[in-house]
């Protein structure tokens, strides 16, 4: 267990924290409402502000902790106040900090956890918000930002208690602390009449300034709290203090017309020249309440199309289940919505999404839930139904409903969706569970060609865990030296010299021999390694190409295919750069080759790094082009090098005027754009004639090699190292 350092400004610290008059026996009851907002809105079980001490922790206000451990060195919130911002631990048993902290293993079962320092006025951290789980959670930026917006709450509520605190021991007069204050003030006496009250507090209630002196406190609240607020004050003169009494956070204020509304009240007490004194903070607190609302609105709902959010749909089936109440979720996926999205703009995606959400809401009426859980992907939460065959014929009616056409703007547009669905009790019993299958029969739904519903079976599970160690295995391979690069040449086709080579990822399998990127690719490319293994591969493929170089290869030019995910990472141009450094390789040697699925998905980053490349002389080449939808386009905003024709075009081209021709105005756009080009899948020499009669520059395939491994390829194309050369 990591045990929190002692900031260095700890004794600074502390000092600001005594001035909050705060203590395990002294909470603040103000604050409980700022916790109980934090656990219902973000679903938690615990929520707390957790003020650390010189050896301990304490709650100032707290709600669903039981007995735990109060040290200081055990505390998540003793780290939370190092951080300049939220911290957020998914999983506690997957950080070294804290996965042998005795609240993580012990009763607590601490397994999530998200604090937020809570500063004092001078910045000292004295203590922090935070909200637990028992079980490992996500926690979104979106989060993030709700948890500071609690936080600036309950720091403002900390302050009124250190004004409370510092008046009691040098109060000021009336004239002085309140007059030109905008919060609305009103002192009365043990027998709540009014001795003085602010310009604030008279207009809060309609009055002039001077008809409140003498005037019953009482008259500010309608009479069906006055008793309460009579009772109080009562108390409060037997005890000396308001502390420990009951206060509401929220009653009804009056107003001299009579009208009522949502009134937020602070009580104070003290001694002042041997008599009591009261004072009453008064807030009309309407709008607050409205915001509160909206935040709570806005923590459940999908703000596009104004249906339940991920997080509601959630909570809603984890209810039902607990309940024992018969469910179905149902998952859709709009069938090939990103290419309407880039064909169309997202304005037309963005209607699209929000009839589907209306289809969806007057399909299943108020029989159930209707949520947006992703880009295009929606669920139906049924309620007391398992019944699987009435919920076949739901999903059906859903897809067959999305399928209608529809009419937005100028076009006219058919939109198709799958369906895939799970039942509780039958398929699980716990919520994630039941989601979570229910996602597999989508994804097996969206596997069969789309316009599908399928419903859950074992099998689907047992899948989907053979695809997780499947990516163990490719872990397995990362770490173990099984990756290995082959090399293809590409060829001039002019004199049929070498112009450079392309290298392609193989992997050694010590079972199943030598394994091409078809049996692995997709499951690499679609998991959490891709960024990892693209690094290795453009490393490996420069270190491959210098030494080429080195052994006197001139004019060569090493390809090398990106992963969409090493956009996602840190920087790619200064990897791209750094690893060029290190080998003492030149820019124009290294041309990476990119696909429409990556620049679509990751536009902006792709653009971006791409740019500072091509301005260091990295080339560019577009993989596949003119099998896309976007490809013109592409050609006008990304900096590019070299078009790749597909092969499927080359292959097509002899028995094919139309693919002959397709190619033919490749070449012509790719030399008005004063773009190179190369070839793919070439495999016969009339294919390769044909090729450089209309234009095109190079080719690679099966006709001059196929891929080989790098002691090979040096062989056939004559690359001896000096020792080689001498001998």
């Amino acid at each position: 267990m990591k045990c929190p350092p002692i900031p260095p400004d700890e004794i600074q610290r502390l000092q600001a924290l005594a001035a909050y008059g705060l203590s395990t026996d002294r909470p603040l009851p103000s604050l409980d409402p700022v916790v109980q907002i934090a656990a219902r809105m973000f679903g938690m079980p615990v929520a707390a502000v957790n003020m650390i001490g010189n050896d301990h922790v304490f709650f100032a206000a707290s709600t669903g902790v039981g007995e735990v451990d109060m040290c200081r060195d055990v505390s998540f919130c003793a780290h939370a106040i190092l951080e300049n911002d939220v911290m957020v631990i998914p999983d506690s048993h997957l950080d070294d900090r804290f996965s042998d902290n005795p609240l993580v293993t012990g009763a607590a079962n601490l397994r999530f956890y998200a604090g937020v320092p809570l500063l004092s006025p001078d910045g000292y951290a004295l203590g922090a918000l935070c909200v637990i789980d028992g079980q490992p959670r996500e926690f979104t930026d979106e989060d993030c930002e709700r948890l500071r917006e609690l936080a600036k709450m309950t720091v403002d509520r900390l302050e009124l208690r250190r004004i409370e605190l510092s008046l009691e021991k040098a109060r000021p007069s009336f004239e002085e602390f309140a007059r030109n204050s905008p919060t609305a003030v009103v002192w009365f006496d043990e027998h709540r009449k009014i001795v003085n009250w602010n310009q604030a507090a008279a207009a809060l209630h309609g009055y002039a300034l001077e008809e409140g002196n003498g005037m019953l406190a009482d008259v500010l609240m309608p009479e069906c709290a006055r008793p309460l607020f009579q009772e109080l004050v009562h108390e409060a003169v037997l005890k000396g203090t308001f502390d420990g009494l009951p206060i509401p956070e929220t009653i009804y204020g009056l107003r001299k017309d009579g009208t009522e509304f949502q009134l937020g009240l602070s009580l104070f007490c003290w001694q002042e020249r041997g008599q009591l004194v009261f004072n009453a903070h008064l807030q009309d607190i309407s709008a607050k309440k409205r915001e509160e609302a909206e935040l709570y609105r806005l923590a459940n709902t999908d703000p596009l199309t104004a249906l339940a959010n991920r997080a509601c749909l959630y909570r809603e089936v984890e209810r039902l289940l607990a309940l024992g109440t018969p469910t179905s979720v149902l998952m859709i996926d709009l069938d090939g919505f990103k290419d309407l999205n880039d064909t169309l703009g997202h304005a037309v995606g963005d209607a699209i999404l929000c009839e589907v959400a209306r289809r969806l809401e007057s399909v299943i009426g108020k029989t159930g839930l209707a949520a947006r859980i992703g880009c295009d992907e929606f669920a139906v939460l049924l309620p007391d139904t398992s019944d699987p065959t009435w919920v076949q014929c739901m999903a059906q009616t859903i897809i067959d409903q999305i399928g209608t056409p529809l009419r937005i703007d100028d076009h006219t547009i058919r939109v198709t969706a799958s369906c895939g669905f799970a039942t509780a009790p039958e398929h699980a019993e716990e919520a994630l569970e039941l989601i979570s299958n229910a996602d597999l029969a989508l994804f097996r739904a969206k596997r069969l060609g789309g316009a599908q519903t399928f419903m859950y079976v074992n099998l689907l599970r047992m899948e989907a865990v053979a695809r997780h160690l499947y990516g163990l295995e490719l872990q397995r391979a990362l770490h173990q030296g099984e990756f290995v690069l082959f090399y293809q040449p590409q060829i001039r086709l002019s004199d049929n010299s070498l112009a450079g080579a392309e290298a392609l990822l193989r992997w050694r399998h010590p079972e199943r021999g030598l394994l091409s990127p078809a049996a692995f690719l997709p499951a690499l490319q679609s998991g959490p390694l891709a960024a990892t293994v693209g690094t290795w591969v453009l490393d490996e493929a420069c270190a491959q190409a210098a030494e080429w170089m080195r052994y006197g290869v001139s004019h060569f030019r090493m390809g090398v295919n990106l992963f969409g995910a090493q956009f996602r990472m840190d920087d790619l141009a200064s990897r791209v750069i750094s690893a060029l450094d290190r080998h003492g390789l030149p820019p124009e040697a290294l041309e990476l080759e990119i696909t429409e699925d990556i620049v679509l998905d990751h536009d902006d980053l792709v653009l971006k790094s791409l740019q500072l490349l091509r301005d260091k002389g990295v080339g560019v080449a577009f993989d596949d082009f003119g099998t896309g939808y976007a490809s013109l386009s592409l050609l006008k905003r990304y900096p590019l090098s070299r078009i790749k024709i597909d092969r499927s075009f080359v292959q097509g081209m002899i028995a094919s005027p139309q693919d002959k021709t397709v190619i033919a105005a490749v070449l012509d756009m790719a030399d008005a754009f004063k773009l190179e080009t190369i070839a793919e899948g070439i495999e016969t020499e009339e294919q390769r004639s044909a090729l450089f009669a209309i234009g095109c520059a190079e080719g690679q395939g099966y006709l001059f090699s196929r891929p080989l491994p790098a002691t090979e390829f040096a062989e056939i194309y004559d690359i001896a190292s000096p020792l080689q050369q001498r001998a």
